[in-house]
């Protein structure tokens, strides 16, 4: 994350105030409820600007336990910030899994079964989601393909090392590198283009709804689309011919070409789902609309933004559906007084989960604004459209009320349908029927010098299908850093241990974030898909770049080095 963590507490009586750094104010108000025995509703969490999560600030830590107890011992506020070395001892790590994963096929290339065994490091302590990550990995072994047979086994082992658990993707990334990885050693071995060795294996289009071997129902997907838009943006042929040139002079600089098919489970939840694999809450989330006097809203929701874009989205949503201006609506989030029902942000669950009980509460809002707008104009509810935030009268130009009209009326109360109270105030909770499914294409082309070991991504493409795009830009934001954190894993960041077991990578000058001169400029793209399973046809973007990179980097540097029998690289590939 951009920012370590920090964390204020102030004693207030019997309760306490904290100011976290925190994905998850709801969820941490529970937690610390549960453990400290202070009653959950004299516990307020405001989660600030947080300056960046990516899963890094999902578990309930043990400094924001002690600063509690610190301050009521003391009865006075109390503070803890950690340094930037702190942090990378202390705070969580992530992937730190070993794969054992074996493929069958027949030799046409038909996938026939794939077996995976996990060893997981767990660290030292278990953290809020740690054993969950892997069990969420287990759902996406099988990606976009056809497996007729599949088992999987994992094993969490512990260690004297960091604690590990959700780093952006949590398990979705772990379980693509390997599919994407194997799909790739199949191929080589049956001799077949990997690419058509995909192509062969994939769910079409005009299968969806798919349930893989895992149970889960896909409701919709065109990987063709996105792989034909990839190919055609990278300039595929051209790069393979370049290949073969490079091989056939002995070039010192080799070219290699990576692919990653992928898609993900996002937008955690079902709750039902959730409580199947023991996952301590459910993963539904609440909204309410308040329409004040003057026709302005205000949006409260239980997701916590800490740097997606969430006040822009949802404030987008509700003008679009309530039809008033962009500026009128103010979005309220991240402090568990003012916003007092929610699960929060992690596994892009703020549109898909979030958006959807947002557009419900503003369908409650309209219902009661069309009684009020019948009333005014008396009409027939039924009589009457809804557009562009008015109500008219069907066949009756002119004859028409706005949703400010109706808000002040609502307002005075002067004139409201018999037995109606004053409020156009909705509230929801929605609960998923299903995760959504985001899937793309990336395709990467690296120069691999053989004298030196040097890697440079000469071009990085990718396709995704993230359903309806609510703001592109948010989208594009969303997508160029999940690509830098995913390439960063295949190129740069390894966090090391010496035999006895102390980090040796606990500063930035030992561990290596890229920087933008370290990273190619992207070639970006979209696909539309729509959701079938929630009424916006979104699906989740936070993930998708993190979780698809890594394999198409790998795999890109292991082609290059292909002729020399060289069948794998371990990260970071340096």
């Amino acid at each position: 994350f951009m920012e370590p963590r920090s964390v204020v507490v102030e004693p207030h009586g019997d309760g306490i105030l904290m100011h976290s750094s925190t994905q998850v104010p709801h969820i941490l108000r529970t937690m610390l409820g549960l453990t400290l025995g202070i009653p959950e509703h004299k516990v307020r969490v405001i989660a600030p600007d947080v300056g960046g999560g990516f899963g890094g600030k999902i578990p309930v830590t043990p400094e924001e336990v002690i600063t509690t107890l610190v301050a009521r011992e003391l009865g006075k506020p109390a503070k803890y910030t950690e340094s930037r070395s702190e942090s990378i001892m202390s705070a969580h790590h992530g992937r730190d899994q070993i794969q054992d994963v074996t493929i069958t096929a027949k030799r046409d290339g038909t996938v026939t079964g794939l077996d995976v065994h996990l060893f997981a490091d767990m660290g030292a302590y278990l953290r809020l989601v740690g054993p969950g990550v892997p069990i969420l990995g287990a759902f996406m072994y099988n990606a976009i393909y056809k497996f007729p047979a599949y088992r999987f086994v994992c094993e969490g082992i512990f260690t004297t090392k960091t604690p590990t658990d959700a780093y952006r993707g949590a398990g979705r990334p772990e379980a693509t590198f390997a599919i994407e990885r194997i799909m790739d050693e199949l191929a080589a071995e049956l001799g077949m283009d990997p690419m058509e060795l995909r192509r062969k294996n994939w769910i079409k289009h005009e299968e969806f709804p798919f349930t893989t071997v895992c149970g889960l129902t896909y409701d919709s997907g065109n990987y063709e689309a996105a792989t034909d838009r990839a190919l055609e943006l990278i300039g595929w042929d051209e790069l393979r011919r370049e290949q073969a040139e490079r091989r056939e002079r002995h070039d010192p600089v080799q070219l290699g070409l990576g692919i990653s098919t992928f898609t993900e489970m996002c937008g955690l939840a079902p709750s039902r789902v959730l409580g199947s694999l023991d996952y301590g809450a459910g993963g539904w989330e609440n909204a309410s609309i308040r329409v004040l006097a003057t026709g302005k809203v205000e949006v409260v929701t239980g997701a916590s933004a800490h740097g997606q874009g969430h006040e822009t989205a949802f404030s987008q949503i509700v003008a679009d559906k309530l039809g008033v201006p962009f500026e009128d609506v103010e979005v309220i989030h991240g402090d568990t007084q003012s916003s007092p029902k929610g699960l929060d942000t992690y596994g892009s669950r703020s549109l898909s989960v979030g958006g959807i009980a947002i557009v419900h509460a503003a369908d409650k809002v309209i219902e009661k604004a069309r009684r009020v707008a019948a009333h005014l104009l008396e009409a027939s509810e039924d009589d009457l459209e809804f557009e562009a935030g008015s109500f008219a009268v069907k066949g009756a130009p002119g004859s028409s009320v706005s949703m400010g009209e109706i808000a002040f009326a609502t307002f005075t109360a002067h004139n409201l349908p018999e037995g109606m109270e004053p409020s156009l105030d909705a509230d929801a909770t929605y609960d998923p029927v299903n995760f959504s499914f985001p899937h793309g294409t990336h395709l990467c082309a690296v120069y691999v010098d053989t004298e030196t070991g040097r890697v440079t991504i000469g071009k990085y493409v990718c396709v995704d299908d993230i359903g309806n795009p609510i703001n592109p830009l948010i989208v594009e934001g969303q997508v160029h850093g999940g690509l830098a954190q995913g390439i960063a894993q295949a190129l740069f960041e390894e966090a090391v241990y010496d035999d006895a077991g102390n980090l040796t990578t606990g500063t930035f000058v030992d561990y290596t974030p890229p920087s933008a001169a370290d990273l190619p400029s992207f070639t970006t793209d979209r696909t539309v898909t729509p959701s079938t399973d929630n009424p916006l046809g979104v699906k989740g973007v936070g993930e998708a770049g993190t979780i698809a990179s890594t394999p198409a980097v790998v795999n890109a540097g292991v082609d290059a080095l292909r002729p020399f029998g060289v069948t794998d690289v371990r990260m970071p590939c340096t």
